[in-house]
């Protein structure tokens, strides 16, 4: 079962946020590493590295004024989703900041002068170094968990000023947390279907293990993932390993533009898997941003997968959740044919269970 977080731990985290007195308007925090990071006040201009990093500011901000540069990933996110259609000016935020293996590119990073630069803090001092001895204020970051999420939350809406909306999100996804996990406890392991996820499908075939975030959803929604005995993190398989477990229900990653349940169920390799011969294939749905990692829409995807892994009792209510947390978190609700789009209804409508999903 996965990890429990709940509302208990919000003060916990936004706590980490404000380790120690400021002084006057200075801001002050502690980021993943163990690092203190110091502000002269808040930050107003904000670089994004951590691709997620750049939707989840604009949820906790409710604006993209504080964006001013970001990853090519997060942008090419932000104009496949709705986000580039909410904020369109989004779209044409610099995006030239990070080259191979998150190595910075301070010269363009001098050109926009941001208050705050966020950067993995994962891949050694190669890609903080260079910041910091350009004199940029750097926050460090991890990432693949549920408690790496909300920590993200919290130190945005301290360096932000958004320590209210911050609360609000954080206290949404707690809530939701909660819920899901009392419901992922009454599903027995028999009734828990065989489940895949890839992160790579067209360019190899990379499933998610232990340990991944992939795997955090499909347990809470109620589903045995087949890949995580004996394989931790990311791996690549062979079609062989995939006709021995048979998944029932297969999740495609979000990140494959081009990909679609139609390229699993066109495979002669997979055409006796269950999840084939039974067209429980999905794609992963995209918002304010893919929903497969953790960002700032996650309980959306929690009930989205959890009522796929078990259509006789869905979570009710997604279409009108999705209008009022995306009225929450951009300040704007999306209509139906929007909705739609989030969804890829157009895709993954060929599959099982995905009518309940339809207005």
């Amino acid at each position: 079962m996965p990890r429990r977080y709940n509302r208990l731990l919000l003060p916990f985290f936004l706590g980490l946020a404000t380790a120690w007195p400021a002084l006057a308007d200075e801001i002050t925090f502690t980021d993943q590493f163990g690092r203190d990071v110091s502000l002269p006040s808040l930050a107003e201009r904000l670089a994004t590295i951590p691709i997620p990093a750049a939707s989840m500011a604009v949820a906790v901000t409710g604006t993209p004024e504080p964006i001013v540069a970001m990853h090519r990933l997060s942008q090419t996110a932000i104009v496949e989703g709705i986000l580039g259609e909410i904020f369109p000016g989004l779209r044409d935020i610099p995006s030239n900041i990070v080259g191979e293996g998150f190595m910075p590119n301070v010269e363009a990073l001098l050109t926009v002068d941001p208050d705050l630069v966020l950067q993995w803090g994962t891949r050694g001092p190669d890609i903080v170094q260079p910041l910091e001895a350009a004199g940029f204020t750097v926050a460090t970051l991890q990432y693949g968990s549920e408690e790496d999420a909300a920590q993200w939350i919290a130190m945005l809406g301290t360096a932000l000023g958004q320590e209210d909306r911050a609360a609000m999100i954080l206290d949404w996804r707690f809530g939701a947390l909660d819920t899901m996990q009392a419901r992922a406890a009454g599903i027995a392991a028999e009734d828990r279907p065989r489940t895949l996820y890839f992160l790579r499908y067209l360019s190899s075939l990379r499933v998610a293990g232990e340990g991944t975030y992939n795997d955090f959803w499909i347990e809470l929604g109620g589903g045995d993932n087949v890949a995580d005995e004996g394989f931790q993190g990311f791996n690549d398989v062979n079609a062989e390993q995939i006709i021995a477990w048979d998944p029932e229900v297969i999740f495609l990653n979000g990140f494959e533009e081009a990909l679609t349940p139609d390229d699993v169920y066109s495979n002669p390799l997979f055409a006796d898997i269950s999840a084939v011969t039974n067209r429980r294939v999905y794609k992963l749905p995209i918002g304010g941003y893919r929903w497969d990692p953790p960002n700032q829409e996650s309980p959306l995807t929690w009930a989205w997968v959890a009522s796929l892994l078990h259509p006789d009792r869905p979570v009710a209510g997604l279409r009108d959740d999705i209008s009022a947390r995306y009225e929450m978190l951009y300040g704007q609700a999306p209509d139906d044919q929007e909705i739609d789009a989030i969804l890829r209804v157009d895709i993954n409508g060929v599959s099982a269970a995905y009518e309940q999903f339809l207005r």
